[in-house]
């Protein structure tokens, strides 16, 4: 699972096995190490909501960040043709954290290891023109 965080932003990309996972387990999560210390990680997580909730969740715990999608949210995204789920998480007055899940599509410009457990590019045969 990648992890990017921008400005007030946070997305989540799940590469396939990942995803069989997910769906089978109702949680992933991987950990980044910043240090040799224990406390000195970062773990990240997606889990479904074992509560029908009404909207995506995120929980922050020292050294912990897990976003909760809804089981109606799981469901669509599973779909063959769904990339991903897009929404924006209510902070309180007037700010949001826009949190954006997708499957991992493997990259256009290059081969790359990281293209091992990608879903296919539905922009695969695409070609790029020079003007």
């Amino acid at each position: 699972m990648k992890l990017r965080i921008k400005g007030n932003s946070l997305r989540l990309r799940v590469g396939r096995a990942e995803l069989t996972r997910f769906l089978q387990d109702g949680r992933i999560e991987d950990t980044i190490h910043f240090a040799a210390e224990p406390e000195a990680r970062l773990t990240y997580a997606l889990e479904v909501s074992v509560v029908d909730a009404a909207q995506t969740q995120v929980r922050y715990l020292p050294q912990e960040l897990t976003v909760v999608l809804t089981p109606g949210q799981v469901r669509q995204w599973s779909l063959d043709g769904e990339v991903g789920v897009y929404t924006k998480v209510p902070l309180g007055a007037e700010s949001t954290l826009e949190v954006v899940i997708e499957k991992d599509f493997a990259c256009l410009d290059r081969s790359d290891d990281d293209d091992k457990d990608t879903f296919a590019n539905p922009n695969a045969s695409a070609v790029c023109q020079v003007s």
